[in-house]
């Protein structure tokens, strides 16, 4: 499975940006896709991630701003990000857990969000 994310950038607070990632390879339906994202000087955190069919979780610092979806169909998972803040600049990162009897996760490789006040 590989993992390429689009639509990072430059944006003023209060914008919005839409982030892509596309899978390749064999993906299964049961496999959680999210976003992880990683400020300089902080761990990797969970934004958002998404079971089909539908079920979400997001971290309370995104709730209500940020949306994520799938298109199991196009092997694509996103994230519409609204009324950015500048706590929201980091690297995001598109994930890929194939659930089991232990996690196996996939990467992307990152892009960056950086949100100025």
């Amino acid at each position: 499975v590989q993992l390429q994310a689009y639509g990072g950038g430059l944006v003023q607070a209060g914008g919005s940006l839409r982030l892509s990632c596309a899978a390749s390879g064999i993906i299964f339906s049961d496999d959680v896709m999210g976003w992880y994202r990683q400020a300089p000087g902080k761990q990797r955190e969970l934004v958002a991630d998404i079971f089909s069919p539908g079920i979400t979780n997001y971290a309370d610092s995104v709730k209500g701003r940020f949306t994520i979806s799938r298109d199991n169909a196009k092997k694509t998972v996103y994230l519409e990000m609204n009324s950015l803040k500048s706590e929201d600049t980091a690297v995001y990162y598109c994930n890929l857990g194939r659930l089991g009897r232990q996690r196996r996760d996939y990467w992307g490789q990152g892009t960056q969000v950086t949100v100025s006040s």
